[in-house]
């Protein structure tokens, strides 16, 4: 007589389910690596929208502008590994302005 585990012990990640454990940690990965560009983005979009002529310098500017840029497009890159093609509901939620958009290309508005 052979007995059979039940249900609740069978492992929830198997080959033949076509879900394995790797594939899981490369999507949590990617869930992180994501989650952590869009900090990197809103942080440099704060610092630019934070500056002001009376206080700082035109370099500074460009250097928070360059900052800016450089943090949305890593986060566009990583939207589009995760399988997020639009970046219409981002620039909007992130209220990224056109002078980035500008420097990085996007038509989308």
């Amino acid at each position: 007589m052979t007995v059979r585990p039940p249900q609740s012990l069978r492992q929830p990640f198997s080959i033949e389910g076509g879900f394995n454990v790797l594939e899981y940690e490369l999507r949590a990965e990617r869930a992180s690596s994501l989650g952590r560009s869009g900090l990197k983005a809103e942080e440099a979009l704060a610092s630019l929208k934070g500056w002001d002529a009376s206080r700082h310098h035109q370099e500074d500017r460009d250097a928070r502008l360059r900052k800016a840029v450089d943090a949305v497009w890593g986060l566009f890159v990583q939207r589009e590994i995760c399988g997020l093609r639009n970046s219409r509901d981002v620039i909007q939620r992130y209220g990224i302005p056109d002078e980035v958009l500008v420097r990085l290309g996007s038509t989308q508005k």
